[in-house]
């Protein structure tokens, strides 16, 4: 996939972006675009706003910004490295532009997550680990290799997770982000089997589909999985949520079976003292999120 990605420069005046997710205040993206080139990227939208007219996916934008010069100043501040990009793309490699900006903040207090595919972030654990209590987290939203490489171009399921261990040893708080769910198609109870040794949170998330990417999901069901088409029409086209409550139950079951603490939509950053994973659920959007609350 790298050589056939167009690669840019995009000169910027700051890497730093204030965020509109609830659990940071700034988000940092080195890239425009994501070479991953996920089928479901919710992040695709994106592109409207770069000027490229090749797919998702084939193109990436380099970003060179302006030296962050006091990064004390953001002391005490959540940094999400990877909102709409994969900070951690093969191309990094080449640029280390992410690791550019985890050298600029040597030295600062910021509470910094991480979110990626990729195995790639090893690489720099030498700088992470400076950072107080910082977090990766890695998508898995499968454990065949097969379907996995039908919806990204990312490494493999058996990379990202080899990565994940190594960062749990050497004391680096991981998430495993089960995401997006595809209904009976993701095997949430077996990757949590799979992690749950190596792992802190656990989060939750169901496949939303939205935008231009829905057709294409739907054509992958009904060519690839015929039987689950009825299923994927009642969620999707008449928004039938009763899967996604089936399945909160069930994991509230699990959870409940195996000692883990089970919450809906929060953002817990302790670890639990019995240094079992805990388990986050952000199944809920919209009408679902508040009767979930009132549970």
């Amino acid at each position: 996939m790298s050589d056939e990605v167009r690669a840019g420069q995009l000169k910027v005046k700051t890497i730093l972006t204030r965020s509109n997710l609830p659990i940071a205040g700034y988000s940092v993206n080195p890239y425009v675009g994501c070479t991953h080139a996920c089928k479901y990227c919710y992040a695709c939208f994106m592109k409207r706003f770069t000027g490229h007219t090749e797919p998702w996916g084939t193109f990436l934008d380099v970003k060179y910004w302006e030296r962050i010069k006091n990064p004390k100043k953001y002391d005490g501040q959540t940094m999400i490295v990877g909102s709409v990009t994969d900070a951690y793309n093969p191309q990094e490699a080449q640029f280390c532009r992410t690791r550019a900006f985890l050298e600029e903040m040597q030295g600062s207090k910021i509470n910094l997550i991480i979110t990626t595919k990729s195995d790639l972030v090893v690489r720099d654990l030498d700088l992470i680990r400076t950072f107080p209590s910082p977090l990766i987290s890695w998508s898995i939203n499968t454990l065949n290799e097969a379907f996995k490489d039908d919806m990204d171009k990312a490494v493999s399921i058996e990379r990202r997770i080899a990565a994940m261990k190594r960062c749990h040893e050497e004391g680096i708080r991981t998430t495993c982000f089960i995401s997006p769910i595809f209904p009976e198609i993701t095997e949430v109870f077996g990757i949590i089997e799979k992690i749950k040794d190596f792992c802190d949170y656990i989060w939750l998330e169901n496949l939303n589909l939205r935008g231009n990417f829905k057709a294409d999901i739907m054509n992958y069901i009904a060519e690839n999985y015929p039987d689950l088409l009825p299923l994927y029409r009642q969620i999707y086209n008449k928004n039938d949520r009763m899967y996604w409550e089936i399945l909160d139950r069930k994991v509230s079951e699990y959870a409940r079976e195996k000692g883990f603490l089970y919450v809906v939509d929060k953002e817990p950053f302790l670890r639990d003292p019995t240094g079992k994973p805990i388990i986050i659920n952000y199944f809920y959007h919209s009408q679902i999120k508040q009767s979930a609350k009132k549970r």
